[in-house]
């Protein structure tokens, strides 16, 4: 058994530091908002910490999965962060997607104090957090990973070091640009279809038995026919990763036009008021105006 803290509590956080607690291990949480750890605590028992650093003391492993580069740093550093709390050896690991800068910084922040640092972003969504089935990518030192590996493996379906750190949150962005790219051909696939007068349902099961499957087409095809964008990854997530896509292509030199055609539907999107909407809302870009 091993006394883990889980910084953030989201719709990614709460089931994945669930699967935590389940599989035995001693878990104390923490989230920006007291109300849901406290109801997080009264669900699944475990410790409530009311600051990141009260989190990080006498932990063995600290995850957080917050939502952007500077919700990081809030819970990482100052007096009440995490760097502040945890003692010499802890392993850190950030489920939260951001961008490689900051994942080198923390690594080389954590190993000037003793502690060692993993970039450890998530893909599967809501429903791989709350079913265990997470695709997690992994930046850092090998020899951290495996002591992490089987802690990592309690919600992760697949877990990879990908390369040293920052390799993990480059294997995000590539991620996102998938999914990206396979939406925008799905949403004009569903719409050709209807416009077609085809049964949006029959075309997905008979398209995704050959080489136009995809996890988009077959668990979002169905429900972009019918308008249905209630689910857990949104828009305006998706801009703020197309955008660590594209600060990353401009140092790299990578070319990324299709994304950057995306990224603007998607900014078209937003002003419309749908930044909420899942991201297969992208379809909505296609209606007429």
């Amino acid at each position: 058994m091993a006394k883990i803290s889980f910084v953030g509590l989201g719709v990614m956080g709460y089931p994945m530091a669930r699967h935590l607690i389940k599989a035995g291990h001693d878990v104390t949480v923490y989230n920006r908002t007291t109300a849901k750890a406290e109801q997080w605590v009264k669900e699944y028992g475990g410790k409530l910490a009311l600051t990141p650093r009260e989190a990080a003391i006498n932990a063995d492993m600290v995850m957080t999965c917050v939502g952007n580069d500077d919700d990081v740093r809030s819970v990482y550093y100052g007096e009440d962060g995490i760097f502040a709390g945890a003692k010499k050896g802890v392993i850190l690991i950030d489920h939260t997607t951001a961008s490689a800068d900051l994942a080198r910084e923390l690594y080389q922040a954590a190993k000037e104090i003793g502690l060692d640092f993993l970039d450890a972003p998530v893909s599967g969504g809501q429903a791989g957090a709350e079913n265990a089935a997470l695709t997690v990518m992994c930046g850092g030192d090998e020899a951290i990973f495996k002591q992490a590996e089987d802690i990592l493996k309690i919600y992760g379906k697949a877990v990879t070091l990908v390369g040293e750190s920052g390799c993990g949150q480059l294997c995000k962005m590539a991620n996102q640009l998938c999914i990206a790219g396979v939406l925008a051909g799905v949403s004009e696939a569903v719409r050709f279809a209807q416009k077609a007068g085809l049964d949006v349902k029959t075309v997905r099961d008979v398209v995704k038995m050959g080489s136009g499957s995809s996890w988009q087409l077959e668990n979002r095809a169905e429900t972009m026919g019918e308008n249905k964008f209630d689910f857990g990854f949104a828009i305006d997530w998706i801009r703020k990763d197309l955008g660590f896509c594209f600060d990353e292509a401009e140092r790299n030199g990578a070319k990324l036009p299709f994304a950057k055609q995306i990224d603007e539907a998607y900014a078209e999107l937003q002003q419309r008021g749908l930044g909420r909407c899942d991201t297969s809302a992208l379809i909505r870009f296609l209606d007429d105006k």
